[in-house]
């Protein structure tokens, strides 16, 4: 093992310093799932200090504690903002779960709750954790997430032509539908495994023009996992011109879904792969309630692992 030296270059002149840990969300081991930059305190950073802190960063988001006192946080939640490399979101999965989980290890009076709540711009959104048994690492945490939004339902012929698929490449048994839980995802229902192994989203605008009619921030694509993978369902989501490990503020949309149209029973516990072919695998386990009229209690978990720690300075 070699030995760092004290300074990486010349010494840092800066007016603010700002510690921040990375972990990876929905991971079953290290260097799995998806990353996470969780900044501990983001007090006196303004809007778009944060949002050039996240493109620095360069994750596929990156979430800002702002501590409150006690009380507050006590009524309202811890108050949290979730950017990404290109904007500010209301809502997401996988930040909302690896904050939580770095606020049970570390927040002053939070540390080891059986639930935390976290005041997003979407709401309040309580993450419940299991402890960890022995050999197990990090800490499984589930979040509840809103009830479902659904859309009307789409062509499986008009959205097979946007995309450069057969409409063979779909699964008619089940439909093409926009559904949210506080951010839009289409929901696309594929054929096989085969067909998502060579999926691509062409980045035109006719792909743009397509989600903005139907209400949608990115495509999900949904397909039954293979025996072997340990999985119920095997998932996709491409946006940015990249790929995304893992997607819970997707996943709790697409369980929702899946109940709604009978895909998987009411309050089943069900794993969803994600991540893959980007040699990132991640495991989302979810659930929901379907009582013959609506769609409630949509639970999205897995596990977080600590991996790193860092400091950034501001000049």
């Amino acid at each position: 093992m070699s030995t760092l030296p004290s300074r990486l270059g010349p010494p840092l002149t800066a007016h603010a310093a700002y510690d921040y840990a990375h972990v990876d969300v929905f991971a079953e081991r290290p260097l799995e799932g998806n990353q996470l930059a969780v900044f501990a305190d983001a007090r006196g950073l303004a809007d778009e200090e944060m949002q050039a802190i996240a493109r620095e960063i360069n994750l596929s988001e990156t979430t800002f504690i702002l501590p409150r006192d006690p009380l507050v946080e006590h009524e309202r939640g811890v108050r949290v903002r979730i950017f990404t490399k290109r904007e500010e979101l209301p809502f997401a999965g996988h930040p909302t779960l690896g904050t939580a989980s770095w606020l049970y290890w570390n927040h002053p009076w939070l540390q080891a709750a059986e639930e935390i709540v976290l005041e997003l711009n979407v709401g309040p959104i309580p993450v419940r954790f299991t402890p960890s048994r022995s050999g197990e690492q990090g800490i499984f945490g589930s979040m509840r997430q809103n009830d479902p939004v659904f859309g009307a339902t789409q062509s499986h012929a008009e959205l097979a032509s946007v995309l450069g698929l057969s409409v063979g490449d779909l699964d008619q048994d089940l439909p093409v539908q926009t559904v949210s839980t506080g951010n839009p995802f289409c929901i696309v229902p594929l054929k096989s495994m085969e067909v998502a192994s060579r999926l691509s989203v062409p980045q035109t605008a006719q792909v743009s023009e397509y989600l903005e009619r139907h209400e949608a921030r990115f495509f999900y694509f949904v397909t039954h996992a293979s025996e072997a993978s340990g999985a119920d369902w095997h998932a996709r989501m491409m946006f940015y011109g990249t790929e995304d490990p893992a997607t819970g503020s997707a996943a709790g949309p697409a369980i929702a879904w899946m109940v709604r149209h009978g895909a998987v029973e009411s309050e089943r516990q069900t794993v969803i792969e994600q991540g893959v072919e980007m040699l990132r695998p991640s495991r989302l386990h979810v659930s929901a309630r379907w009582d013959g009229e609506k769609v409630s209690e949509v639970y999205v978990g897995g596990r977080t692992i600590p991996v790193a720690m860092g400091r950034l300075f501001l000049p």
